[in-house]
């Protein structure tokens, strides 16, 4: 099961009654903002504990449209990298430590 924006504001707003769920929003939306920003102009991003963002140039090439097997030219794109942070790791895995 996934988890989506809405469910984990729910979850932070009744973790936290003592703020404004507009606020908590807020606080939310700036946070994903700045990663998107800071991606943008090609920044590491990093959360302690969580992970890194990062972002790769994957080269052009010559690939191939497997339908019609067709050569293709592929151009060069920027992609989005994320290594989990050791104590994130460490929960997914259950080695608690």
């Amino acid at each position: 099961m996934a988890i989506v924006k809405s469910k984990l504001l729910k979850k932070l707003s009744k973790n936290h009654p003592n703020f404004y769920k507009k606020d908590i929003e807020k606080f939310f939306d700036i946070i994903l903002s700045e990663i998107k920003y800071s991606l943008k102009r090609e920044e590491r991003v990093e959360l302690r504990g969580f992970g890194t963002w990062s972002t790769h140039v994957q080269k052009a090439r010559i690939s191939r449209n497997p339908k019609t097997g067709e050569k293709v030219n592929t151009p060069e794109k920027k992609t989005i990298h994320f290594k989990m942070g050791k104590e994130l790791f460490n929960r997914i895995n259950n080695e608690n430590k």
